[in-house]
């Protein structure tokens, strides 16, 4: 199963790093076992096997079997699981040529235990696959339950839920029809455990604890202590989810509400200890000494993040008194690891990190421990292994400044990973080490080639990543988005003029790069992205009169980067931390907002149009652009651009504003919108979602009315009729290529906080409107506009717009008409008719269409010139 380490409320990078890396190989012990595994960890011996075949005389030699079978168990028992392989497979290639099926299943069950306790996850599943193939063909139903119920176990730990539903579903089914169950606690864990990874916290608590229900009626412990560790990983996500939002929140100036979300956080952190606990409790019943280190180790950080510090300090020696008695495996090799971790950090912290240095405290021990991992995976001939215990040294060393020897042993970790395709899955991590060890020299260029090495090979494991660990990543953005942050900050720190231009160019493909690593991570699946019309988009040049404005936000101070028409590429710097932005933006934000103020005071606006946009202005006028499209990082997604002020005027009476997640994802194609006609669905009534009161929107109506009149052959759902099913039906029906939607919503950090609300008190996830809108277009082009208005997001967070934005992108929508926040006035009824008279009915760009809607808006003086009213409406994507 999955990786029991647990991280601090941010998700400190290592333990997601270290786990990703090889939590398939590490903690698959508390898999729920079949009847057969829980009799091989007993007294199987090699007479067991042969005496099940129905036909033992056509074995070749029976004493040849028993000893080789008796070899391998041994080896097993011992911890030496590579080297219990081969004699098992000897004796499956024999069983095979003398057609033994019985034999053949029971050997090919072993062998998978054996994959399983290595690593090897896709080995496994074959193996799974070909027992159950035949059970299949004997009819043996609930054989081929449990060999669905392991497989699926197997697919969750490679990160893989949705394969995995679908055997444990098959599994339940059968456990049902069959009424056993054993098989139904399985199938239940299981289906848990995907639950778990797709994020779907609820319908994972609500098996587990069935789970539960149904070992302790019929005394399983193995189900049991399953299903109650499977209970803990869970609450640990809630946990550092609460932490992440708790995060967020106090980030943008809500205080209150951050408490509320921490004291729920460390709520799910006591109860994730709890069943820790409990299923510490059964591992020593049962003397599993390997389930018993796992649990203690998971243990440690949610008890330091409940300030049970000497709880955290009593698990951690009970640990390195066990790792003692331990066999040699590989298990006890990255349990060596992470103990040595904690020996360096407590009492400071809980958690593992590769870029920060913990405080030198017991050191020594730290180091023998380290040792150790490298001589028994050496011994071991695990490549994997090792090449995580020779990493972990290198940063001792880095972070001792000893940049000789820590370069030494993280090439040697380098090779480690090379020499096995399962273990290349730790090589970013060296490249990563290697990139900040030369950056540390000034050897800025191989620094630089390091870097990239390491984002290619973490790209190529990413989808397993994001998939297979959301617990481990509560800020998915602390892995890959860092190497990229520092790859990037490293390309621009060149200041050698003959290739600070290239390394210009560079650094903004690593931009964009980084911007589609953001986006896979917010959906937290990495497979909505394959519909995506990746083209690269040409939008630029001459005849466009666009510039590009690129931002990236680092600790000390935030790069502005432009692409100009003539392809000239341009970098400024604003001089301000991270935190002192942050804060300069969310006043800006606040003032918007704030429409009591009769005149607008202009005075944060032409700040931040200083940073961002004066320095730029001389080149801007001489190309004659008429166009700005930004691509924002961090807490800029929320500034309305359109509302920055040079003084004289507000910068959407000068230029027409778009924003996009990714020039890559950016179709670059413009529809012609006189031939489009439009689904427009709204809610004028009052509704209740989750306890919360959405007042009626009254002008919603007169909205869609609008949009009715404007676009011949619209259609409408209204209040009751704006369901799900309703909007689902008539999109799979019929074709329309504009999508409005007027409707209260809310984009917070996470998916699952993100939603509309529709005209039966539920809610409308993002994840549904992507579903929905991904089935209903025939290609990447069908829907060339969805307008959400009337939406709202969480002010100064800079995860909500990246929500918004991702609904079109990856839905196959080309661009985006939405707002920042809740309008609920007759401006928005304004703006809308307006827009879609520009852009349908003139012909007029996207981009152009709204500017010309906000300047009207302007004009008419009086509330409606104040930006609250016409600031927060921004195209997304395709401006065209």
């Amino acid at each position: 199963m999955l990786s029991r380490h647990r991280t601090s409320s941010v998700g400190r990078l290592l333990q997601f790093l270290f786990v990703c890396s090889f939590t398939c190989s590490l903690f698959i012990g508390h898999l729920p076992l079949s009847p057969w595994q829980r009799i091989f960890r007993g007294n199987v011996t090699a007479q067991t096997i042969v005496k099940n075949s129905h036909n033992p005389s056509r074995l070749v030699s029976s004493d040849d079997t028993n000893q080789r079978l008796e070899q391998g168990i041994k080896k097993y028992k011992k911890g030496d699981f590579t080297n219990a392989i081969a004699p098992w497979q000897t004796t499956l290639n024999t069983s095979k040529q003398n057609d033994n099926n019985v034999s053949k299943t029971s050997i090919i069950e072993n062998l998978t235990r054996l994959y399983q306790e290595i690593g090897k996850t896709e080995e496994e599943i074959a193996y799974w696959e070909e027992a159950i193939a035949y059970y299949r063909q004997a009819h043996e139903w609930l054989n081929v339950g449990q060999m669905l119920t392991q497989q699926a176990q197997a697919y969750n730990s490679l990160g893989k839920p949705n394969q995995a539903m679908l055997l444990s579903q098959s599994a339940l089914q059968i456990a049902r029809t069959y009424n056993d169950d054993g098989l139904e606690a399985a199938a239940l864990v299981s289906r848990g455990e995907a639950y778990r990874l797709e994020g779907n916290y609820k319908q994972a608590i609500t098996d587990l604890q069935s789970s539960i229900k149904i070992a302790v009626e019929i005394h399983d412990l193995t189900y049991h202590a399953s299903a109650l560790n499977k209970l803990g990983n869970t609450y640990i996500n809630l946990a550092q989810l609460g932490y992440s939002r708790a995060k967020s929140t106090a980030d943008a100036g809500d205080h209150d509400e951050a408490e509320i979300w921490k004291k729920q956080a460390l709520e799910n952190d006591l109860l994730a200890l709890q069943y820790f606990q409990k299923s510490l409790e059964i591992a020593r019943q049962r003397q599993d000494k390997l389930s018993e280190i796992r649990l203690l180790i998971s243990s440690i950080p949610p008890a330091h993040r409940t300030k049970k510090s000497h709880l955290a300090t009593t698990k951690l020696q009970l640990a390195l008194l066990l790792l003692e008695r331990l066999p040699n495996s590989p298990s006890k090799v990255y349990a060596a690891i992470q103990l040595a971790h904690f020996l360096q950090s407590l009492p400071s912290k809980a958690t593992f990190s590769l870029t920060e240095c913990p405080t030198p405290q017991r050191e020594s021990q730290a180091l023998d421990l380290l040792n150790r991992a490298v001589s028994i995976a050496q011994d071991l001939q695990d490549d994997r292994a090792l090449s995580f215990a020779f990493g972990y040294l290198g940063h001792i060393y880095e972070c001792r400044q000893d940049y000789k020897q820590a370069l030494k042993l993280t090439h040697q970790a380098q090779q480690a990973a090379e020499k096995q395709l399962k273990a290349q899955d730790s090589l970013y991590l060296w490249d990563w080490q290697v990139g900040r060890i030369l950056r540390a020299q000034n050897r800025v260029d191989e620094a630089i080639a390091a870097y990239e090495q390491a984002v290619a090979n973490l790209e190529n494991i990413h989808a397993q990543i994001v998939v297979a660990n959301p617990d481990l990543q509560p800020d998915p953005r602390d892995t890959l988005e860092r190497i990229y942050r520092e790859l990037i900050a490293l390309k621009l720190s060149v200041d050698n003029p003959e290739t600070a231009s290239s390394h210009l160019n560079s650094a903004i493909a690593s931009l964009d790069a980084l911007k589609l690593a953001e986006l896979r991570n917010y959906f937290r699946n990495d497979s909505v992205f394959r519909t995506v019309n990746q083209a690269k988009a040409n939008l630029l040049g001459s005849n466009t009169l666009t510039a590009v404005f690129w931002s990236i936000i680092f600790e000390d101070r935030t790069a502005i980067i432009v692409c100009l028409p003539n392809g000239e590429v341009k970098l400024k710097w604003i001089n301000l931390d991270r935190q002192s932005l942050k804060d300069e933006i969310n006043k800006f934000r606040i003032g918007l907002e704030r429409r009591s103020d009769i005149i607008y005071n202009r005075r944060e606006a032409q700040k931040l149009y200083d940073w961002i946009v004066r320095p730029f202005t001389d080149d801007l006028d001489s190309l004659q652009v008429k166009t700005l499209v930004f691509i924002p990082d961090g807490i800029l997604r929320s500034v309305p651009m359109a509302a920055l002020h040079d003084g004289k005027r507000f910068l959407i009476e000068k230029y027409a504003i778009a924003s996009t997640p990714s020039m890559s994802l950016t179709d670059p194609f413009k529809a012609k919108p006189e031939k489009l006609r439009a689904l427009a669905v709204g809610l004028t009534e009052d509704a209740m979602v989750d306890g919360r009161e959405y007042q009626a929107l009254t002008n919603v109506k007169q909205e869609i009315n609008q949009v009715l009149t404007l676009i011949p052959g619209s259609k409408q759902l209204l209040d009751r009729d704006f369901t799900r099913d309703r909007l689902q039906a008539e999109l799979q029906q019929t074709v329309y290529p504009i999508i409005h939607i007027a409707t209260h919503g809310e984009f917070g950090i996470v998916p699952e906080d993100t939603f509309l609300v529709t005209g039966n008190n539920h809610k409308l996830t993002i994840n549904d409107l992507y579903s929905i809108v991904n089935n209903a277009v025939s290609n990447v082009n069908s829907v060339d506009l969805l307008s959400l208005t009337a939406c709202e997001t969480a002010r100064g967070d800079d995860r909500a717009t990246l929500g918004l934005a991702s609904v079109a992108v990856v839905a196959g929508v080309k661009s985006t008409l939405a707002s920042l926040w809740s309008v609920n006035d007759a401006a928005t009824v304004i703006l809308v008719t307006k827009f879609y008279e520009y852009w349908h009915n003139q012909g007029a760009s996207k981009a152009e269409a709204l500017q010309r809607a906000q300047q009207e808006l302007i004009a008419l003086g009086k509330k409606y010139a104040h930006p609250y009213y016409w600031a927060p409406f921004i195209v997304l994507g395709n401006w065209l």
